[in-house]
């Protein structure tokens, strides 16, 4: 994706609690041939600036600018609660076409670990975007040099190697290294795991060595490995990333293959027309080639599904969590 980078620490500090996606200087197409033009259309972002769930809004808002598909879109961080304070908002919205989240599986667990009162349920699904591997970093000082060191350090003394994740418990960064500690023979109710909003936060943890090792989605962190900042240990999915030198985990010997992904929701009510839109919306922002570029600039792999297919996923997903809070003892 040709676009501006927020990934890096300079941009990071730069981000606005309400940014406002400026006009593109060039469109490649016309959201009134498209049928996608949504005047005032609004993206909350649920977490704090940097996170999985912001650059994945600001790319599509961006992406969607850039291919002529819509304008002004603005993109604002409400975040709280591991994401659920955005859900309540976004839920009490009722028919407001011009709003959309958004979320992924860290939303999923946060209702799930908070207890919250509204849930996915409660919304309208519009599309799932990406599906990306979770990666296991630590700073470039660190101790440890490769997945194994830190996971023998980590059995020898589990309580004192925090492990810091971008989403509350049950989310995927704190799925990820529950996983990984059983696969390592570590009692997941051992496991130090703090959780932070999103993955903009947990990177000043992970840089300044207040724990021991995060967990994060790869897009999130991808500027940081390739500087220097961040050594990257192992990747948690069934493959390699490429461009990147680290192993799976299943590859180093540990029984851990685990994605995220991420998508859009919209709030309850619409009438069809105003869901039709949004879902043609992100139909004609995924056939683009901006975004396109996108996800091979991110390392985000293509998981596009739309609709009521969308929203039998969610309801799959939140059961799936709930089996491995349970499996794992949690």
């Amino acid at each position: 994706m040709a676009l501006v980078r927020l990934r890096t620490p300079l941009a990071l500090l730069g981000a606005a609690v309400l940014v406002l996606v400026g006009p593109p200087l060039l469109t490649t197409g016309s959201g009134s041939e498209t049928g996608t033009q949504i005047p005032g259309l609004r993206f909350m972002v649920p977490n704090t600036p940097g996170g999985g769930y912001d650059i994945t809004a600001r790319t599509a808002a961006k992406n969607a600018e850039d291919a002529g598909l819509t304008h002004n879109i603005e993109v604002f961080n409400l975040p709280g609660a591991g994401g659920t304070v955005g859900l309540s908002r976004l839920v009490s919205e009722h028919g407001n076409g011009k709003l959309a989240m958004s979320m992924g599986l860290g939303v999923v667990g946060a209702v799930r670990s908070n207890d919250a009162p509204k849930t996915l349920g409660d919304t309208t699904p519009i599309a799932r975007l990406t599906e990306e591997q979770d990666v296991v970093v630590v700073a470039k000082d660190s101790p440890y040099k490769t997945i194994d060191d830190l996971i023998g350090a980590w059995k020898e003394n589990p309580g004192k190697l925090p492990v810091g994740g971008g989403s509350s418990p049950g989310g995927p960064d704190h799925l990820a290294p529950m996983l990984m500690a059983r696969a390592a023979g570590i009692p997941p109710k051992q496991v130090n795991y703090i959780p932070f909003d999103g993955g903009g936060e947990l990177l000043a943890s992970i840089l300044g060595n207040k724990v021991a090792f995060g967990v994060s989605g790869v897009g999130e962190y991808l500027d940081q490995i390739k500087a220097g900042e961040l050594r990257l240990l192992a990747v948690t999915g069934p493959k390699r990333v490429g461009g990147l030198d680290a192993p799976t985990l299943k590859e180093a010997g540990y029984d851990v293959n685990f994605t995220n992904w991420r998508g859009i929701v919209a709030p309850p009510g619409l009438n069809d027309g105003e869901r039709d839109k949004l879902v043609k919306l992100v139909e004609e922002l995924h056939d683009s080639a901006e975004w396109r570029g996108s996800l091979k600039q991110n390392g985000w792999d293509d998981a596009f599904l739309t609709g009521e297919k969308f929203g039998a996923f969610l309801d799959a997903e939140d059961k799936r969590v709930v089996s491995v809070l349970k499996e794992l003892g949690l």
